[in-house]
C-alpha cells in the first residue's frame, strides 16, 4: 500500500491529503453461483503511469490498444449493468467514461479537483464522485452534473476516502479523513448526521467503507479498528479491534466473513454474526488488495513488497502455497464465472494470469506504465 499523508498548508488554511488514491474495493458485486455468467468477459487496467486504459480479452488473453484518460488518472469503476467503465482523473477533477462495447473514451465529466473514487446506484442512472471536500452525482445517461453535496469543511481537501452505496440505492455512505462516516440520502440529495466511528483522526490504515450483502450492516474501517454500522438506524456499533491499521477489506458472498487486510501483513478474518476476530492469516509482506471467488469458496490476496497471490480457503482461512506473480502486485480482479484472476503488477507494468482451479500462472500479458487497478466486466 501507498501510503498517504496529512500536511497543512502553511498560509492558506488547508488541510490536505496527499498520497494515493482511494482505496480498491471489491471487485465486483456478489454473483449468485446458480446463475455465473460464461462470458466472454473484457478486462480493464488502469495505467497510471501511462494516464491510460487497456483492455483485454479474456478469451484470447491479449492486451487491446490502450484507450487514453485524463491527467493522474486515480481509480476505476464499471457501472453495474457493465455498459460504461469510469475513470477519475485526480489533478484535472473529470471522469473519463469509456464505452464496454468499443472500448473508446467518452468526453471528461468535470466534477472537481480531486475526483478519486466512484460508486453508483444498482440501476446504473447516476454516478456519485468524491471530490476534494464534496461527493457530486452525475447522470450517466446524458453526462449532467447535478448539485455538490459538501461533506467535508471547504478548507479540508482529500478528505473522502472511500464509498459505498445500499444495494437498494437509497444511501450513500462516504468515509472521510475524519472521525465519522457521512450518509448521503439519494432521494433528496442531502447529508445526514455524521455518524461517528473514532475519537480522533486515524493516521495509519485506510478508512474504507463496505456493506455486506444483505445491505443490513455497514462495515468502516479507521485506523487499526472495524466499525459495524446498523443502516437502518445509521448508529454505530461497537468498534473491532485488529492488530494492525486496515489496508482492505471484503465480505464473502454470504456475508457471513469480514475478511480485512493488515498494512504490513497479514489478513484477518472477522465473523459478521459475532463481530470475533480470528487467527490472522500469512499473506505476504504488505498484502494491497484482494477479491473472493463468486462460489465464496476462496479469496485471493496480493502482497505488494513479496510479489506473490496466496489463495485461501475460507472454510478453514487456512493460506494455499503462495503463487509467485510480477513485482510490486497492486490490484486483482476475478471473471464473474470464478474461473481465472487478473494480477497487475504495478512496477513490472504486466498483468499476471491465473487458473483458479489450479492456482497455476496461465500467462503474463504486458500492458501500460504502473498498472494501479484492474476489473472485469459483468
Amino acid at each position: 500500500m501507498i501510503k498517504r499523508a496529512v500536511a497543512a498548508m502553511a498560509g492558506l488554511g488547508l488541510v490536505v491529503v496527499v498520497g494515493a488514491c482511494a482505496g480498491h474495493g471489491p471487485s465486483a458485486d456478489p454473483v449468485a453461483v446458480a446463475h455465473l455468467p460464461h462470458g466472454p468477459f473484457t478486462v480493464y487496467v488502469l495505467n497510471q503511469g501511462s494516464g491510460t486504459v487497456t483492455p483485454i480479452s479474456t478469451v484470447t488473453n491479449k492486451a487491446g490498444p490502450p484507450i487514453n484518460v485524463g491527467h493522474s488518472p486515480c481509480s476505476m469503476a464499471i457501472s453495474p449493468d457493465g455498459r460504461e467503465v469510469y475513470v477519475t482523473n485526480q489533478m484535472a477533477g473529470t471522469v473519463t467514461p469509456i464505452n464496454t462495447r468499443t472500448n473508446r473514451a467518452g468526453q471528461p465529466i468535470k466534477v472537481g479537483f480531486m475526483a478519486s473514487v466512484i460508486t453508483f446506484t444498482p440501476d446504473s442512472k447516476t454516478a456519485y464522485v468524491g471530490t476534494a471536500n464534496t461527493v457530486v452525482p452525475f447522470n450517466t445517461v446524458t453526462g449532467a452534473v447535478g448539485k455538490a453535496i459538501r461533506v467535508a469543511p471547504r478548507g479540508f481537501m482529500g478528505a473522502i476516502t472511500d464509498m459505498a452505496i445500499t444495494s437498494d440505492g437509497k444511501t450513500v455512505y462516504v468515509a472521510t479523513w475524519e472521525t465519522a462516516v457521512i450518509p448521503i440520502s439519494t432521494r433528496t440529495g442531502r447529508a445526514g448526521k455524521p455518524i461517528q466511528t473514532s475519537r480522533i483522526m486515524a493516521l495509519t490504515g485506510e478508512n474504507l467503507i463496505r456493506i455486506a450483502p444483505d445491505g443490513k450492516t455497514a462495515y468502516v474501517s479507521t485506523s487499526n479498528t472495524v466499525v459495524p454500522i446498523n443502516t437502518v438506524t445509521n448508529t454505530a456499533g461497537k468498534p473491532i479491534r485488529v492488530r494492525q491499521g486496515v489496508s482492505n477489506m471484503a465480505i464473502t458472498p454470504d456475508g457471513k466473513t469480514a475478511y480485512i487486510l493488515l498494512e504490513l501483513s497479514g489478513l484477518a478474518a472477522i465473523n459478521t454474526a459475532t463481530n470475533q476476530v480470528g487467527k490472522q492469516i500469512d499473506v505476504g509482506k504488505v498484502p494491497t488488495d484482494m477479491a473472493i471467488t463468486p462460489d465464496g469458496k476462496t479469496a485471493f490476496v496480493d502482497a505488494y513488497r513479496s510479489n506473490t497471490v496466496t489463495p485461501i480457503s475460507t472454510a478453514t482461512d487456512t493460506p494455499g502455497r503462495p503463487i509467485a506473480v510480477g513485482k510490486q502486485p497492486a490490484g486483482i480482479a476475478i471473471t464473474p464465472d470464478g474461473k481465472t484472476l487478473y494480477v497487475a503488477n504495478r512496477r513490472s507494468g504486466t498483468v499476471t494470469v491465473i487458473d483458479t482451479r489450479s492456482d497455476v500462472v496461465e500467462r503474463t500479458i504486458k500492458v501500460g506504465k504502473g498498472p494501479w487497478d484492474v476489473l472485469v466486466t459483468p
